[in-house]
């Protein structure tokens, strides 16, 4: 099923389909594993695509909260 077709289950009630966006660098090479992401009723989701199943859900402000952070290396030390 293509990804913009699937539907969110949310609180029991079938949500609109999302389109999911990627990077344009995701999907060369052998594998086609990225972070895919979708904007919905003022909220963020982002899921990998080799598991489209488990779905995060954020708020746009907490996103580019953890956007930022990495960017500035604050979480370096989680990856140590």
């Amino acid at each position: 099923m293509w990804a913009s077709a699937r539907a969110i289950v949310k609180g029991g009630i079938m949500e609109k389909p999302m389109t999911w966006r990627k990077s344009s660098f995701s999907g060369h090479g052998e594998t086609n594993d990225c972070v895919e992401l979708a904007a919905a009723d003022g909220e963020i989701r982002l899921r990998e695509s080799d598991n489209p199943g488990d779905i995060l859900t954020t708020t746009p402000d907490r996103l580019g909260t953890f956007v930022r952070a990495v960017k500035a290396g604050a979480l370096d030390h989680l990856a140590r």
